[in-house]
């Protein structure tokens, strides 16, 4: 076999075998893309003492969608009652407030009486703002106060945080007290 292509013609094939992978690059990544949708609500009516479902679908740990919930260990354990969990934060701001000195040193306490306990110290924020500096910003709120806990005492290994942004607003609605309540950090037990 005579091998006399030029190379004009092998940079064409070359140029030709880049735009087919690319092709192919493509076509396989949408092929990976999900149809769920982010701004949908997940179904949180499961009943956990039969797990039974409700008449209209929900309360079986099935998404009426046919999205299987999923079951993260120890995100059904008993959070402390007396104990305020929830750390404000002004727009803009991972800065403790000192309203909260009181809140965070009784968590502190019982963090150190328990040292079983964990607890996940979800950041928040309001739904203003560009998606990554949201979750940036969520998370600076979760490592301030994992600092605060730290200062007095808890050990790092019973501290987890954790940003979610604005993914997940306490209140809906675009005035200044829905964006409040959605500027925080919340202490879950597990």
């Amino acid at each position: 076999m005579n091998n006399t292509s030029t190379p004009a013609a092998q940079r064409k094939t070359s140029q030709w075998a880049s735009r087919l992978g690319a092709l192919i690059l493509v076509a396989s990544l949408a092929a990976c893309g999900s149809s769920v949708k982010l701004d949908e609500a997940p179904v949180e009516d499961r009943n956990t003492t039969t797990g039974q479902a409700g008449q209209d679908g929900t309360g079986s740990g099935v998404d009426p969608r046919g999205v299987t919930g999923v079951q993260v260990p120890g995100m059904d354990s008993e959070q402390p009652a007396a104990l305020s969990r929830i750390v404000y934060f002004d727009y803009d701001s991972f800065e403790i407030r000192a309203e909260y000195t009181a809140a965070l040193e009784a968590n502190a306490r019982y963090l150190k009486a328990n040292p079983n306990r964990k607890v996940a110290l979800e950041g928040h924020t309001d739904e203003r703002g560009g998606r990554e500096y949201n979750l940036a910003l969520g998370q600076k709120r979760a490592e301030a106060v994992r600092r605060s806990l730290a200062l007095l005492g808890v050990s790092e290994s019973q501290m987890e945080p954790v940003s979610f942004g604005e993914e997940k607003p306490a209140a809906m609605g675009m005035d200044e007290t829905s964006y409040a309540k959605n500027r925080r950090v919340e202490m879950t037990y597990r």
